[in-house]
């Protein structure tokens, strides 16, 4: 179940109310008449059926709740709902609760990401670096904190999810923000890597000896590029069904940071064949991310459009 907090114009509170209350997926119904503050209206509170949200809201918007009349809408989950009636709207709403793509919090995740903050580009950075001493130590180990590390799976995902929605603004704000990111990072592992060969700590040798554990991070074949579909659908279908926790195997599935790390480390001791391995690592494993996070997508677009036939279609943001 999902949580909606709604202020509500007066003049639109009683369309509103009588559309809630008459809606078998919606229950719990509160209304406050005037409680609301900033902006002035009536607060409304209810719960809903996950897989019946996306056209709840449709409904509202189709009922005049929007920003250009002061009305808004707050999504929360609910991680509990004992009761009956909470049941009974489950049941009212068709298919499974993880099929159905709540696509305003998918939208809205997507833009959150897009938002620049030091804290991504530290993370980036020291998942970088963190990479670029696994290859110099050979250690599956610290490769694997580095893909845990790394946060770049969001703006992959926000790429996707612009692409699907035909958004050239979610779109170029993502992908510019992954590639300033990646930019950034190798720039300042590089420079640090040159600080250490300059101290002997390490030279060409270190890339060019025999890596067993490491070497595949620069040498990108065709199980890179199917690694990250399955990688890509795998984390797409976790973010739209909201089970989080099936991340962490994403981030461990495919070598964007491990590359970017391997890619400084040949740039600042010079070993240009590895150059272009490791780029060529990092840009299959974005690619293929981002096409199998479009797939995914399109893929979940088709299936609920076919599971809610009988009903009227949902119209998510941006979706024509």
């Amino acid at each position: 179940m999902l949580q909606l907090r709604l202020v509500v114009p007066q003049a639109r509170r009683e369309a509103v109310e009588a559309f809630l209350v008459g809606d078998p997926r919606v229950t719990n119904v509160v209304v406050l008449d005037g409680a609301a503050r900033d902006p002035v209206g009536d607060a409304v509170f209810c719960d809903v059926a996950r897989e019946g949200t996306s056209e709840v809201l449709a409904r509202l918007r189709d009922l005049g709740l929007d920003d250009a009349d002061g009305g808004t809408v707050a999504i929360a989950p609910v991680t509990a709902s004992l009761s009956r009636a909470a049941r009974d709207a489950e049941r009212a709403a068709p298919g499974s609760p993880d099929d159905g793509v709540v696509w305003d919090l998918v939208t809205d995740a997507a833009y959150a990401e897009t938002r620049p903050s030091w804290t991504y580009y530290a993370f980036l950075t020291l998942a970088t670096l963190i990479a670029a001493i696994a290859v110099v130590l050979d250690s599956p180990i610290l490769v694997v904190g580095a893909m845990v590390v790394g946060p770049e799976f969001g703006l992959v995902s926000a790429t996707a999810v612009g692409l699907v929605l035909r958004d050239g603004r979610l779109v170029g704000g993502a992908a510019r923000l992954l590639l300033v990111g990646f930019v950034a990072a190798i720039a300042i592992t590089t420079l640090l890597a040159l600080l250490a060969s300059a101290a002997g700590w390490v030279d060409a040798a270190s890339l060019t000896r025999s890596r067993p554990q490491t070497g595949f991070i620069w040498t990108p074949d065709r199980w890179s590029f199917v690694v990250a579909l399955l990688a890509g659908t795998a984390g797409t279908l976790s973010l739209t069904a909201g089970r989080s926790n099936a991340l962490v195997g994403v981030f461990i599935s495919v070598t964007t940071v491990p590359a970017a790390g391997n890619l400084a480390l040949a740039l600042a001791l010079w070993v240009p064949h590895e150059m272009g391995g490791a780029a060529a690592q990092l840009a299959v494993n974005v690619a293929g991310m981002v096409l199998a996070g479009v797939i995914t997508l399109l893929v979940q677009r088709v299936v609920w459009r076919r599971l809610t036939a009988p009903r009227a279609p949902v119209r998510a943001p941006g979706i024509r």
